[in-house]
Formats: structure tokens, C-alpha cells, sequence
């Protein structure tokens, strides 16, 4: 399931928000910095196919590591940009793991974490 992560992580923030009281700001965070992240991945496919300056991978999964990772996933599987490039997926992988872990470890209450 391609969208299998997205679905995931959309359950993890309404537990959070309804259970823990995430604000919804985050939502939106979440929400503008995906929409960036598809817009550098869609003007890195452009300028791919014509042969222009490309925009580095580092940046790239650097605006998924700040909560664009949706917007990025989107954009390799609706665009087909940077989706059979082994190494880049997995470094891609890894920050989405990066990003959800943070997310969880700071929208759990502090007596979860002191519990650890």
C-alpha cells in the first residue's frame, strides 16, 4: 500500500490531538511544509527533464525532515520523481522515521516519557 505511511501517520496525530491535546497548529505545520516539499520536488522534475540546475538531494530530504515528508512522498509516487533511486529512498526512509519519532516522543504527555 503506497499511501500505507501517510494513513499511518494521519491516525498518529488525531490520536495525539484528541488524546494528548496536539495543537492543531502542528496540523498545519505539517500541512504548508508538505505542500513545499511537493513544489521542490516538482520544480527538481522540471528541471531534470530540461536539463536545468537541479536541486540537491540534501535539500530535498532536509525539507522532509522538517515535516514535509507527505508532501515528498506524494511527489515521488503522483510525479514519479526520486522514486527507484535506492540510495536516495532509503536516506528518505530513514528522515521519515526521524521526523515520526520526534513527532511522537514530543506530543506524548511527560509522564509517558518519564515512565521510559
Amino acid at each position: 500500500m503506497r499511501y500505507a505511511p501517510l494513513l499511518l501517520f494521519a491516525a498518529l496525530y488525531v490520536f495525539a490531538s484528541l488524546r494528548w491535546g496536539m495543537p492543531h497548529a502542528v496540523g498545519g505545520v505539517y500541512l504548508l511544509a508538505s505542500a513545499a516539499c511537493f513544489a521542490a520536488y516538482a520544480i527538481d522534475k522540471a528541471a531534470a527533464r530540461a536539463g536545468r540546475r537541479r536541486t540537491p538531494e540534501r535539500t530535498l530530504l532536509l525539507m522532509g525532515l522538517a515535516c514535509g515528508w507527505p508532501g515528498a512522498l506524494l511527489a515521488q509516487q503522483w510525479l514519479r520523481h526520486k522514486s527507484s533511486k535506492a540510495a536516495f529512498r532509503a536516506r528518505f526512509w530513514a528522515t521519515v522515521g526521524l521526523n515520526v519519532g520526534a513527532f511522537a516522543w514530543l506530543a506524548a504527555p511527560s509522564s509517558l516519557l518519564r515512565a521510559a
